[in-house]
């Protein structure tokens, strides 16, 4: 999670420490929201927090590797994109590397974007998340958490999972330094292409092991906060995926991390997060666990973010709620609306 975005993120919500957010939220059209059906029942059983250790433990070893990070222009993330590139080459997903340019660096540096098989070219699913971590640390909770996820997700959908939509999975570089890598996947889209997306579920930092169960979007002043119509319902459908898992949700904006060129570009979003560098209150301490007062990720950007930093619980639980949600959505008729 990009630190330069720690203060719009205090200014959005008062941190995410605060209460939820007091203006009233945009109501999801019943209509609009996809029943739980077979694939996202097995998904959401079968995808699973162990399941993605092994490769929050790839990344770490990468790391560790490479002068203990994974920054974007290093070879610690040129390593981090070929290993996950590999996963998703192995398990059978086309799979791209695009590039885009990284302003800060003055060069060119790749993303990963990997499809489903079969599914209509013309209604896809993205979930993503971001592959860099700072150049202070190995960043496996940042965001190793939301990569390994995916990695777990991806493989258990399968290439060929016969949805009528197309489900693709994005690992975007340059989070940290400026959203490079998420906006140079956007502004590559054509027109047609942006209005083939129905929508974008990101995915930053699912294991703080001070955190809580965040969802963003569908709520906020702005649109920056709720995201374009439509956000509200797929925010929705992450709160009941979560409270599956016996989780209990608190709805906060969008912050303007890896979600917002989707939000610029009228896709309808939302994200999935634990916290961050900002103190959990008394409230979520009493409603999460965990101490109040206390930052969220106590080694946010630091060295000592490494596998031992990641609370496997939050981890489980939101591997298995994005799962559900990426299946729902996989199957249902046009972009949701709400």
């Amino acid at each position: 999670m990009a630190a330069v975005l720690a203060v719009a993120a205090l200014l959005l919500v008062g941190c995410t420490a605060a209460p939820p957010d007091t203006a009233p939220a945009p109501t999801a059209d019943p209509g609009s929201v996809p029943p739980r059906d077979a694939l996202s029942e097995r998904l959401a059983s079968t995808a699973s927090g162990a399941g993605a250790v092994p490769h929050l433990e790839a990344l770490q070893r990468i790391a560790d590797s490479n002068g203990g990070n994974r920054a974007s222009g290093t070879p610690g993330y040129a390593r981090s994109v070929d290993y996950v590139a590999g996963v998703l080459r192995d398990a059978g997903f086309e799979v791209e590397t695009p590039t885009y340019y990284d302003e800060d660096l003055g060069r060119e540096l790749r993303n990963v974007v990997a499809r489903t098989r079969d599914g209509n070219p013309d209604a896809v699913v993205l979930a993503g998340a971001h592959l860099d971590s700072v150049t202070a640390g190995p960043g496996i909770n940042d965001d190793g958490t939301g990569v390994a996820a995916q990695l777990e997700i991806a493989t258990r959908l399968g290439p060929t999972p016969g949805t009528p939509n197309t489900v693709a999975f994005g690992f975007w570089g340059s989070e940290e330094e400026g959203l490079y890598g998420s906006k140079g996947y956007v502004e590559g889209l054509s027109r047609s292409e942006r209005g083939a997306h129905l929508l974008y579920l990101n995915s930053d930092m699912l294991g703080s092991p001070n955190g809580g169960y965040f969802v963003q979007g569908g709520v906020g002043d702005e649109e920056s906060g709720t995201g374009p119509p439509g956000s509200a319902t797929v925010a929705a459908v992450l709160i009941e995926e979560l409270a599956a898992t016996g989780a209990t949700a608190e709805r906060i904006p969008l912050y303007g991390d890896d979600d917002a060129p989707f939000v610029d570009a009228g896709i309808p979003t939302a994200g999935a997060v634990t916290g961050d560098g900002d103190a959990k209150s008394a409230e979520q301490a009493e409603k999460w666990g965990g101490t109040a007062g206390e930052v969220f990720d106590p080694c946010y950007h630091s060295a000592c973010d490494t596998v031992g930093n990641v609370d496997r619980e939050k981890l489980d639980r939101y591997t298995k709620a994005i799962a559900g949600t990426v299946g729902r959505f996989a199957v249902a008729e046009g972009r949701p609306t709400g």
